[in-house]
């Protein structure tokens, strides 16, 4: 298996509340039930591939560039990084795609799965006006850097091991594009994102989409949730729609802790899949990812049921 094509998209500009430049693209018929597109840090809307490919033929999939990614403007200065954009720009992504009144499945897979539920936390009343379910995939509300698996460290150090890794990770996510190139630095992007098992492309493209990414993106975004996500978690008591909730088995970054811990807090828990694999569920596991996603749609959108 590779990576498909993308379908024929149509571009929407969006503004966020500060003013950076969003890409959004549009895919599948235009009267169709829409499902929104979050993706994860240092990807862009084409690490939903697979999932547009196959979706974009009953439904109007809107996938979008976070602010610092793919097409999106990238904003400079630690300030226009943080859970609170996170928020402001799906929210504004909604209101530029979604028409007045409607709802649509929102998805969010690693750092797309933080925007949701931080939205849901500072949006509370827009969660049943704008989503009919939500989907959370290989994500995370808190304890970001306690069981993430840099190397295994004795239960004593655990406290340094934890404010090492966040030093790490904050640093390595700034690092420039250049420096990117040996093989050191490429294996540790694959060990953390991807699973042992995965095919070999999986691994290359993950690198690719990471370099791409701008070194100030990458450490904006690499403090801000390193600096938010500690023992205090997101709360979800305003994700009152039906929430499915995936995790994988393997993943190295947001272990599956992470997720039953979400399918724990969910106020309205539709479905909890675990699956084998690595962190990125969506490249790894593309088809039972989309065929999760279709159940979901088609339970909370009966009348408009494909088939």
């Amino acid at each position: 298996m590779t990576l498909p094509q993308l379908p024929p998209g149509r571009n929407v500009e969006v503004r966020a509340i500060d003013g950076v430049r969003l890409h959004a693209e549009v895919f599948g018929p235009q009267d169709g039930y829409p499902i929104v597109l979050a993706h994860g840090i240092t990807c862009a809307i084409g690490v939903w591939a697979h999932q547009i490919a196959d979706l974009a033929t009953d439904y109007r999939v809107i996938a979008y560039d976070h602010r610092g990614h793919g097409r999106s403007e990238t904003p400079h200065g630690r300030r226009r990084y943080s859970l609170n954009h996170l928020a402001a720009d799906l929210d504004a992504v909604l209101d530029a795609t979604l028409k007045p009144g409607e709802r649509a499945i929102i998805a969010g897979h690693s750092m797309g799965g933080i925007a949701i539920t931080s939205w849901s936390q500072r949006y509370p009343t827009r969660v049943a006006a704008r989503a009919d379910a939500v989907a959370l995939i290989n994500t995370t509300t808190g304890d970001l850097l306690r069981h993430v698996q840099l190397a295994p460290v004795p239960a004593p150090l655990s406290a340094a091991r934890i404010r090492a890794a966040g030093t790490f990770l904050k640093t390595f996510g700034a690092t420039p594009v250049p420096r990117l190139a040996d093989g050191p630095n490429k294996r540790f992007v694959a060990y953390l994102a991807v699973g042992r098992d995965a095919e070999p492309w999986v691994a290359e493209f993950v690198h690719q989409l990471f370099a791409a990414t701008p070194p100030a993106s990458r450490g904006g975004w690499a403090r801000a949730l390193v600096d938010s996500l500690g023992p205090t978690h997101i709360s979800l008591r305003n994700l009152v729609v039906p929430t499915l909730v995936i995790g994988s088995t393997k993943d190295r970054l947001l272990p599956i802790v992470a997720s039953r811990r979400i399918a724990t807090d969910a106020p309205n828990l539709a479905s909890f899949v675990e699956l084998s694999g690595g962190h990125c569920a969506i490249l790894e596991r593309p088809g039972e990812v989309s065929a999760h996603l279709r159940r979901l749609t088609e339970s909370v959108a009966p009348q408009r049921r494909i088939g």
